[in-house]
Order: structure tokens, then sequence, then C-alpha cells
């Protein structure tokens, strides 16, 4: 008999990464990195659960943990057999819920919200089976996959039929490249060197460390001022010398205007791509920067769903597509996106960092790898080295590559501790800040 989903467990997890600005852009000057984290228990004799999460920079997980909540009732109650025999059907129900849908409708709060409880249940799903969530997908048939999938909206650009050939041409290979990524691990690249709170100090000794670690890419944060990101990329650019990628981040700093004059400015020292420019919503923007000066366009980690992904796409609009694991409505819109970027052929370089990022995102790439585009060529994952501890099966780096992971499940689980400690408002971290607060006031 199987065993039921008994309780949807919420917590709302902040780190105060705004004390060292680990984190800081132009646009989010004092993240406190956080988490809405999920649980999914069951009454499995053993402790079977699954987990998942929704990141956020602070105060926003007042109101992600509130919508998670309003899922409960299409998830408690319901035989684990039933969610994880119907993965795309479960998908479909969270998202599709009309009340619900309005307030995006598919994006969003409420969006990602459906994204926390879907990756939770592929989390259940693979620990159930023994697999991780990569090598799970990566052991589906091309028809198992694309039922995943809501083509709704997606079909001028990519059919069931078009989507079907580009699996089934992957077909071939699959246990070869699966064999290579566990030898060698995925390609990475660190954001560690250039948060824009940083000195040029640490820049510069951040940079030469991650060259000297293994990494082939390092990215610094733009968009402040241009006389400081011009000293900035100078000084990245003579640490790490002429072989080294440096991409550069706006984090939707600018008007089209502005980043055309911005990176007409900065292409002397060969940023590698610039990402996120403008408004992530803003499709025509990219199209006309990526038009208007030499560098790449790279964006995703803030697009909403995948129908702006494949406007971006048809649009001609992004050289390098940044899918988030936490973004968009969990693994199942991560299928479709990667199938669109598969189609147009757009290489896809996640989005990571955060809380967790790191550890989900390695797992749709990898599965990318193996079951989709074939390639690893001109693909990397983002690579920060914050908040890993924190998890029970955090992210393993080789010589600047993701480990493939070979853990059962999502490797979404947080240790019991930090769970603790890090509760919002009343765990011990935050308990011990407030008093230090009013003692200086």
């Amino acid at each position: 008999m199987s065993p039921t989903i008994t309780e949807v467990d919420v917590y709302d997890i902040r780190f105060p990464t705004s004390e060292q600005l680990d984190g800081s852009d132009a646009m989010n000057p004092d993240p406190d990195y956080s988490a809405a984290y999920v649980m999914l228990r069951t009454d499995s004799p053993g402790g079977l659960a699954g987990y998942g999460l929704c990141f956020t920079i602070g105060r926003g997980n007042d109101v992600v943990a509130a919508a998670i909540r309003t899922l409960r009732p299409y998830v408690v109650g319901r035989s684990v057999d039933s969610v994880t025999g119907d993965l795309g059907g479960f998908y479909r129900l969270l998202t599709h819920d009309s009340q619900l849908r309005w307030l995006g409708p598919e994006k969003g709060v409420m969006h990602m919200a459906a994204g926390a409880v879907v990756n939770a249940a592929w989390d259940l799903t693979a620990r159930r089976a023994g697999l991780p969530v990569w090598e799970l997908l990566a052991g589906m048939s091309p028809e198992q996959l694309v039922d995943m999938v809501d083509f709704r909206y997606l079909s001028d650009a990519m059919t069931r039929d078009e989507a079907l050939e580009i699996l089934r041409r992957a077909e071939p290979g699959r246990a070869e490249r699966a064999a290579e990524l566990r030898r060698r691990g995925y390609p990475a690249y660190t954001t560690e060197p250039g948060w824009i709170g940083y000195s040029d100090d640490k820049l510069t000794r951040l940079s030469k460390e991650a060259v000297a670690a293994g990494f082939q890419q390092i990215k610094l944060k733009v968009g402040g001022d241009l006389d400081d990101d011009l000293r900035r990329m100078r000084l990245a650019r003579d640490a790490v010398g002429p072989d080294i990628r440096i991409a550069v981040d706006a984090n939707q700093r600018w008007d089209v205007s502005d980043a055309v004059d911005w990176m007409r400015a900065l292409a002397p020292f060969d940023p590698y791509w610039i990402e996120e420019p403008t408004s992530p919503d803003d499709v025509l923007a990219h199209a006309a920067i990526r038009a208007g000066q030499p560098v790449p366009v790279a964006t995703g980690e803030h697009v909403a769903n995948r129908v702006v992904f494949k406007q971006l796409l048809q649009a001609g609009a992004v050289d390098f597509v940044q899918i988030d694991a936490a973004r968009v409505a969990g693994v199942n819109e991560n299928i479709a996106i990667l199938l669109l970027a598969a189609k147009f052929g757009v290489p896809v370089c996640p989005h990571a960092g955060g809380v967790g990022l790191c550890e989900l995102v390695q797992h749709l790439s990898m599965f990318d790898y193996v079951a989709v585009s074939g390639t690893w060529d001109n693909r990397v994952i983002e690579y920060v080295p914050h908040l890993h501890e924190h998890f029970t099966d955090p992210v393993v780096m080789d010589h600047g590559r993701y480990r493939a992971p070979a853990a059962p499940g999502f490797s979404a689980r947080m240790v019991p501790e930090s769970l603790a400690d890090y509760r919002y408002p009343d765990g011990p971290v935050w308990q011990a800040r407030q008093a230090r607060q009013e003692l200086t006031r």
C-alpha cells in the first residue's frame, strides 16, 4: 500500500549575509539570503519525505511561505504513488488552480511557490527510487519526459513532436555521457570574486584564487558606477590574464541606451557576456541591447516562465539561457525551457548561488547534457561558495567542475541544526542579531 503525504511543513530560513555584503550587487545592496523551505512529510515507516525550497533575499520569505501554504489542500492526503507516478499531472494541478493562477498567471510569487512544492515532489520521487534527480530524469524515455511539459503557449515555437525528436536524437550515447559526467564533472564558473561591495584587494585576491582552483570563468557585478566598473574590470583582467573568461552582470540595472553605452565602454576588457542588462520581462530591449553592442547577452534568473523564455529565443534576444531551479514552476517547467533552448541552439548556463540553488540546478544541467542537448560546449553552471554547509548533500567542486551527485534526491535537504539556528525570527542566530542591534541603539 502506498504511503500518504501527511503534511506540508514550511520553514522561514534566513541567513544574515548582508553583514559581509555577500551577494551584493547594483540592484540588491544588502541581501539576506533566505529560503522558504518545504518538507513533504509522509506516513512511511522509514521516514520518507521530499524537500524543496524557494529562494529569496530576505523579507520576501513572508510572502512566499504564505503562498506555499495555500497549496496544502492539493497535497495533504494524497498517496505518494499518485504524485510520484504522475509528476506531470501534479505539476499541472498546482499551476492550474484558476483562483490562484489568476494572481499571475503562471508567474510571480504563486508560481514560485508551486515550484517549491513541485521540486519537493521530484526530491521525494528520486529518494524513493534511490537515484539523484539528474539520473532519474536521464533514465526516462522521451515519451515520459514530454508528458512532464505543458505545451500550452509553446506550440508556435516547439510542438510536442519536435520535443520528442530532440530527445530521441539524444538517446544514443546517454550511457556514455553519464559515465563521462561521473568521471569528469560538469564545468562551472564562479561569482565569488565579483560582488559589488567587495574591496579592490578582495576582488583581486579572489580572482587569482579562482583561477588557482581550476575555474576558467569568473563573473563580476557591474552597473553601479562606470568608472568603478572600468577599474574593477581592469583589476580582474590583470589578475586572471587574457585566457580566463570574465562575464559581467548588471542585475537589471539599465535602460537600453545605458546598457549599450556601458558595454561599449567595457568591451575592451573582453567580457564573455552581459547578464541581465535590463528588465527580465522586456524581450525587445534585450534584442536591442544584443544588436547595439558587441558583448553576448545572457538572462533568465528572473524570467517568469517558459513563455517569456520562448519569446527571448524567438526574438534572437539572448546568447545564453540562464534557467533558475526555483524561479519557474520547478523541474517540469525547466524541462520545457531546456527543450526550447535545444530547439533554438542556444546554450544553457544556469543561475545558481543563493540558498540551495547550486545544489538544485546542477541536476538540471547534468540531465541536459545526458539526455537533451548532448553537449556541454559553451555551457557552465554558476557556483558561489556560500551556505553549502547547511545541506546534507552539498555540491562538491573539483578543479572548477561540479562533481555529479550520487545521493538519492534533489540535494535539497537542509541539516536539522541549520533549520533550528536560522529559523526567522525566533532562531538563536536572529535572536542574537536583534540583541546586538538593540545594544547599538
